[in-house]
């Protein structure tokens, strides 16, 4: 019987017309793919080599059709599906998207070794494994990528996670997908901060948690570290910071005393006291506090305290201080006095830990002074 129907694929693989090739992937299907499929499991697998040669010779539409055809069924012959897999894309499309014969070594040989829409074809599967997901990473180009973030079914491993968060940096195309991922870890969320658009910061403070990060005493001393660059503005620095210190071992370092110094412009106190208060070195304190958008300077101020009826008089110190006497508009002030509202003092805190610690911050910071 399998001799006999063998031959009948083999004579209409060799025939040109249409009606044959119809024919034949119908016949192909209905004896190897049909859930009562007519083959024993033995005849089945001795059937799989002559089947690969008979595949490998006919037409790219009935290649196309058998591809299909073993996609939709699931039958196990994984070396035609490994070799319909690695052929061209229309054809290989629905295996690399849907098959479960084709395993990670599979895979990974096929994104090392094909085109990207290969790739591509694979990061829009159901379940891709970490293994898999370093593989596309690696090889694929940005397209690759961008589908791998949009498919939340896929496993990426931290060391991917946190390549594309710096990679994002880089590719503004990747931001928005990886901050909409509910497998984005907060610290590296909070990481992504300093390089989005206004509107994915705001998401950002608003969908993100981040753990508080406790400091010892003599740590966090250790922490507030001076700048080392000589000259008078940085002894005004030191001073200042020496200053406050003081004030705060003695209990007297409170927020209407930074008030006050920031009204009569005495910054490097106010910064340097805000720095102190939030448990962060001087550096952090004075890139939020030079950070125009206004977002950052709320999370600092929710973690050291500030009463919201305090908050919208020192946010315009704090303008008029850094921009001269700059108004920001109604709706401005709004946004941001919403976002002082809705964080909490324990993530504010966690925020600024992250920020502090993750030297992706001060880079970041650079190159936008830099860009600007």
């Amino acid at each position: 019987m399998v001799s006999k129907e063998l031959q009948e694929l083999l004579l209409l693989a060799k025939t040109k017309s249409s009606d044959a090739r119809s024919r034949l992937v119908e016949n192909i299907t209905d004896l190897f793919l049909s859930d009562g499929g007519r083959l024993s499991e033995h005849e089945r697998a001795l059937m799989s080599d002559i089947l690969g040669k008979l595949v490998s010779q006919v037409e790219t539409d009935i290649r196309k059709e058998l591809s299909q055809a073993l996609a939709a069924s699931g039958v196990d012959l994984p070396d035609i599906v490994k070799m319909l897999a690695n052929d061209e894309i229309e054809i290989a499309r629905p295996l690399l998207e849907k098959s479960a014969l084709l395993k990670d070594p599979d895979l990974i040989e096929i994104i090392r070794m094909r085109t990207d829409e290969h790739r591509i074809a694979i990061a829009m599967r159901e379940d891709v494994s970490e293994s898999v997901s370093n593989a596309l990473v690696e090889y694929g180009s940005e397209d690759v990528v961008e589908t791998l973030l949009n498919n939340h079914d896929t496993q990426l491993s931290s060391r991917a996670m946190e390549y594309l968060v710096a990679e994002s940096r880089r590719v503004d195309r990747f931001q928005e997908p990886l901050l909409q991922r509910s497998d984005l870890p907060g610290d590296l969320a909070y990481r992504m901060y300093w390089w989005v658009s206004a509107a994915l910061r705001k998401r950002i403070l608003e969908d993100y948690q981040v753990d508080p990060i406790v400091f010892e005493q003599a740590v966090r001393r250790a922490a507030n570290s001076v700048m080392v660059d000589k000259g008078g503005e940085q002894s005004a620095y030191v001073r200042a910071q020496r200053l406050v210190r003081r004030m705060m071992e003695n209990g007297e370092l409170t927020i209407q005393f930074l008030q006050n110094a920031l009204r009569q412009q005495r910054v490097a106190v106010f910064v340097a006291g805000l720095a102190e208060l939030a448990g962060i070195n001087f550096r952090t304190a004075w890139r939020i506090f030079s950070d125009k958008g206004g977002e950052s300077f709320a999370i600092l101020a929710k973690a050291v305290g500030v009463e919201r009826n305090q908050f919208t008089s020192i946010y315009l110190l704090v303008v008029q201080a850094r921009e001269g006497g700059g108004v920001k508009s109604p709706g401005v002030l709004k946004g941001i006095l919403e976002l002082f509202d809705a964080t909490s003092e324990e993530n504010a805190r966690g925020a600024l830990q992250v920020w502090q610690r993750d030297s992706a911050y001060q880079e970041a910071i650079e190159e936008l002074e830099k860009v600007g």
